[in-house]
């Protein structure tokens, strides 16, 4: 496990290790000019193998978000996942690319390169499936995450970054009082087990609305059955795009009390939208702090979950021959 420092003219700096593919700390100015650590994660590396909360800062993959049963069919060929969440597979499953030990194929102050060959048959997948990855830090303060895969035989892929933010720094408090963004009109609402039913629902008038911007906390404790099915927001909001697979405006939020800002761009169809609601402060992560519920967020960038079962979703199917090519950006700010 290696530790690899990017870092701009700004001042700016992203650590991240090849554990995972994991960030582990992210420093942005704030509105006083002061660096700000604004990842959940851990001091000692080697806590990241160890804890209950297995996607700090991480790549996830070979498909992000759930699916149903832990399984689907490629031409009328059923394949078998790990069932890591509930009946459902999560995040890859229990051993998924989060916990993988990247190859770093180059490295300096600006960008490390990242090389992962998922074998045929890991987690149940189906296909030799090689992944490159490439984190850049810009000098217009921006994290970029550029994705590309080829396998050698028909599989699914959906690869999304897991980042838990907290735009006041990291265990300082809950983010019910950051204010956010989703340039969506529609999100996927789930069942009970938090797989998709299938529809696309509006937002407007709803709970999930953030159309305009909205503080976290306005609607989170809302008497809807969305939120009890998620113990809060842990859904995947259907981006309006005009055109799919160009890099576009997906998210914004920000905290009046550091004056940091993040947008979110991507080329993905959608982004699920987290408030660390299985954090319940047990967790003890950095300088000795803990995490309780809705200490962080996260906007992952994805196809939908369960795509794979719901044939009117964008497909997440990867031919044989074909190239999976997404990007995701997190581009930081001060409010003016």
């Amino acid at each position: 496990m290696n530790l690899y420092k990017l870092k701009n003219s700004n001042g700016m700096e992203i650590h991240v290790t090849n554990y995972g593919g994991r960030v582990v700390k992210l420093l942005a100015p704030d509105k006083e000019g002061q660096l700000l650590d604004v990842v959940l994660g851990f001091d000692d590396l080697q806590d990241y193998k160890k804890s209950s909360e297995a996607y700090f800062g991480a790549v996830i993959g070979r498909f992000a978000n759930r699916i149903a049963k832990g399984k689907f069919t490629l031409d009328g060929e059923e394949f078998t996942l790990d069932q890591n969440n509930g009946p459902n597979s999560l995040h890859g499953g229990a051993k998924g690319f989060h916990h993988a030990d990247w190859e770093v194929l180059s490295a300096d102050t600006e960008h490390v390169a990242f090389r992962y060959l998922s074998a045929d048959g890991e987690e149940g997948f189906p296909g030799n499936l090689e992944v490159n990855m490439v984190y850049t830090l810009t000098e217009e303060d921006a994290f970029r995450i550029d994705y590309e895969a080829t396998t050698d035989q028909k599989t699914v892929v959906n690869l999304s970054h897991h980042s838990f933010f907290n735009l006041n720094g990291a265990g300082e408090g809950d983010v019910l009082d950051h204010q956010l963004e989703i340039n969506a009109n529609a999100f996927t609402p789930v069942d009970e087990t938090q797989i998709p039913t299938g529809e696309i629902t509006l937002v407007k008038d709803s709970p999930f609305d953030f159309h305009s911007p909205r503080v976290i906390g306005e609607r989170i404790k809302d008497d809807h059955v969305q939120l009890k099915f998620g113990k809060g927001y842990d859904h995947n909001w259907v981006l309006n795009r005009p055109e799919p697979g160009l890099l576009e405006y997906a998210a914004g939020i920000w905290s009046e009390r550091s004056g940091i800002k993040m947008e979110v761009f991507t080329t993905q169809p959608g982004i699920q939208f987290y408030t660390s609601n299985f954090l319940d402060g047990r967790v003890k992560g950095k300088g000795g702090k803990t995490y309780p519920k809705h200490s962080a967020f996260c906007l992952e960038t994805q196809h939908f979950p369960d795509s794979p079962n719901h044939s009117y979703f964008p497909s997440t199917v990867l031919e044989k021959r074909e190239v999976y090519r997404e990007t995701c950006v997190y581009k930081f700010s001060t409010l003016e």
